[in-house]
């Protein structure tokens, strides 16, 4: 069985979907949920659902073995970020070579980079007019939201969206296929 860790970074309904969708499968489980916020609803999430949990601060992460050191000790095979909002360090990439993905909720290359995330790519798919968005599953690498697309799934613009309109279907497609994927990937087979 493989051991995931999920970086989250705010609420963590994504991360809660993915430790309920692996709770049923054998062939992986989440060992560990890590945050770089001590307040992260993320965590509380964890702590309900019985999956070891760890606060880190920047220099933690980029300055000390301290992330590493807690992925060792709960032999971590596969990273997963769910709305994390930091980079992570080439040590952590090399390490887990083609083992860290990430979602981001537009169809990038649109609407990614550096402070694109939650509601700012929302509002800016809807001032441009776009016709339809989704969600973006994609390899981590050294810069914001530029790794190798492995998945995408879209949804339409409705006439009238708001952020939190289209937020809600963006969502549904969040909960429907990351958990999915990341077990084709754990699997070895095509997403």
């Amino acid at each position: 069985m493989k051991n995931i860790a999920i970086f989250a970074s705010g609420s963590g309904t994504n991360a809660e979907n993915i430790i309920k969708y692996f709770s049923n499968i054998n062939s992986a489980k989440v060992a560990l949920v890590l945050s770089n916020k001590p307040d992260a609803f993320v965590l509380e999430r964890a702590a309900k659902l019985g999956i070891p949990s760890v606060f880190f601060d920047r220099d933690q992460f980029y300055s000390s073995e301290t992330v590493s050191d807690h992925l060792k000790k709960y032999k971590i095979d596969f990273i997963v970020l769910a709305g994390f909002l930091w980079l992570v360090p080439s040590s952590i990439l090399t390490e887990y070579n083609m083992k860290v993905i990430n979602i981001h909720p537009a169809l990038l290359p649109a609407y990614g980079g550096r402070g694109m995330y939650g509601d700012r790519v929302h509002k800016a798919v809807l001032e441009n007019c776009e016709k339809e968005s989704g969600i973006t599953i994609h390899y981590v690498n050294e810069q914001y939201d530029d790794g190798d697309i492995v998945f995408q799934a879209r949804c339409k613009v409705l006439p009238g969206d708001s952020p939190d309109s289209l937020a809600h279907r963006i969502h549904d497609l969040e909960y429907k296929y990351f958990p999915a994927v990341i077990e084709k990937l754990i699997l070895g087979l095509p997403a």
